[in-house]
């Protein structure tokens, strides 16, 4: 059999060529730039290694080291019944649907379609002068196609993870929501405490006050008082009431804030009572705080998770650059004249089969942007991730030295509160004994409100900070290898695989 010697030397030249114009459009000098913080080389601070000894991590159920019922049983219901995690809970489901459609691109497609046409057909020189012409006549075509994409170069594999990558980062912003419903019931709780011990605080001096009220009128009535004393006596009474009944309204309104971040509506916040918070122990934190923390803040979780999406933006980009070979057939019948089922027989079978190939030339820069933006992108993300690793160490560091401060300042408001007390007991026996007027108890009772008002102060804000600590130690350790949020919470570093030059 003769052989064409030109054939060979054909195919060697159509490959020469493709490399040649594959060759065209390269990605040099186009690579991210940010690095990813090392949690284990930052310097935690001394508040940091102060608290660090051998102690188990808070469970993720850090409110009921309060030790308050009514807290929990809220706390849950908030969890359960919060519209804001519903939200977040429908874009986890949205983001692994999505990535359920990403990656169906890297299976093969199949697609069937018929029509049936009735069809008059024209006199020019496309269609006659012929058969057809001027006349009407069925036009059914039928098609079961096939394509598959080779995916060479791993494009779409790269889209697939990438999806998922933003689907795990989902997960972590959900539990990143609930965290700050948390912390906002939290919040909200306490400064209802708090507000029903100044209420406490408020009433104790409006009894001190009807109680100085009527010692004026009895020693008016023995003849030893006045009316000056009468009316000082009576002067702060107005106010006190007033300060009461502004303390029933925010106590009202506190409610009602705390059943919205239930998802409930105001009629059920009217049910809470007193609040009982009580923490005494703090929990101890872990000798490697900044890598724990890694794996248990949502926050940086999320932003790993975002750090791994763009680093497979930039293999999906890269692969850009390279030929695309997609596998299409298909088989099918065509029939243009005689009955309406006529398509349907052996003689109008068709069938195609072959590889498509993409091969891009000159794209006047568009992928070389598209690479510039995925390796921006990327960039944006580490340093995004780096922001919050140093936040997040902050956070906790300030939970750290607030808390320390809190403590020495609750023993000194205590010794604050004991003197007033003391002054203030003196002043009254002093004027039962007629030792002194009224003058010196009605300048006493002020200063040990005001003390007692800022000893509340001080507890409410050692119980807001003890709460922001667990928060900020990303609320309790996650579930247990295995569990379905381990699974897409688990922290995996993400390898960047760039393409050869082609």
């Amino acid at each position: 059999m003769h052989r064409n010697p030109w054939s060979g030397f054909a195919r060697a030249s159509l490959f020469a060529a493709i490399s040649f114009l594959s060759a065209c459009i390269d990605s040099q000098g186009i690579a991210p730039q940010a690095e990813r913080l090392d949690a284990a080389q930052l310097d935690p601070g001394s508040a940091i290694r102060r608290a660090e000894r051998d102690a188990a991590w808070p469970d993720t159920q850090w409110w009921r080291a309060y030790g308050d019922p009514q807290l929990d049983a809220w706390m849950e219901q908030a969890l359960a019944g919060s519209p804001s995690l519903a939200i977040a809970a429908a874009r986890v489901r949205k983001a692994r649907a999505l990535a359920g459609v990403v990656e169906s691109a890297e299976q093969p497609q199949v697609a069937f379609d018929t029509n049936l046409q009735r069809k008059r057909w024209p006199a020019d020189n496309f269609y006659g002068p012929g058969d057809l012409a001027r006349s009407t006549s069925w036009n059914n075509a039928s098609l079961l196609g096939f394509s598959y994409d080779l995916d060479l170069w791993g494009r779409e594999r790269s889209r697939s993870h990438q999806a998922l990558d933003r689907a795990r980062m989902a997960v972590a912003e959900g539990r990143l929501a609930a965290l700050e419903l948390q912390g906002n019931l939290m919040r909200s709780y306490v400064r209802l405490a708090l507000l029903h011990a100044q209420q406490d605080i408020a009433q104790a001096a409006l009894a001190q006050q009807e109680q100085i009220l009527r010692l004026a009128e009895q020693r008016l009535r023995d003849g030893i008082g006045t009316r000056l004393e009468v009316s000082r006596a009576e002067a702060p009474l107005p106010e006190s009431h007033r300060q009461i009944d502004a303390l029933d309204e925010s106590i009202d309104l506190a409610r009602n804030q705390l059943a919205a971040l239930a998802g409930k509506g105001p009629g059920e916040g009217e049910h809470l009572q007193r609040p009982t918070l009580d923490l005494q122990q703090l929990p101890g934190l872990p000798a490697q705080l900044p890598l724990e923390l890694l794996g248990r803040r949502p926050d940086l979780v999320a932003s790993r998770w975002q750090v791994a999406a763009q680093a497979r933006g930039i293999e999906v980009a890269k692969a850009g650059f390279y030929p695309n070979v997609n596998l299409l057939g298909g088989i099918g019948t065509n029939a243009t004249q005689g009955g309406v089922l006529d398509f349907l027989r052996y003689d109008k079978l068709t069938y195609n089969l072959g590889p498509a190939l993409s091969l891009p030339v000159f794209d006047g820069g568009l992928r070389r942007g598209q690479l510039g933006a995925a390796a921006a992108e990327y960039d944006i993300a580490v340093e995004q991730y780096n922001r919050t690793l140093i936040g997040a160490l902050q956070q906790v560091a300030d939970a750290l030295v607030r808390i320390r401060s809190l403590h020495q300042q609750q023993a000194l408001a205590a010794e604050a509160v004991a003197a007033a007390q003391k002054t203030c007991d003196l002043a009254l026996l002093a004027q039962k004994r007629g030792l002194t007027g009224f003058d010196a108890v009605l300048e006493t009772q002020p200063v040990l409100f005001q003390r007692q008002l800022r000893q509340q102060q001080v507890r409410a804000e050692l119980l807001g900070a003890q709460a922001d600590l667990l928060l900020a130690l990303g609320g309790g350790v996650l579930p247990e290898p295995g569990g379905p949020d381990a699974a897409t919470l688990a922290p995996q570093e993400p390898r960047l695989r760039f393409l050869p030059k082609y």
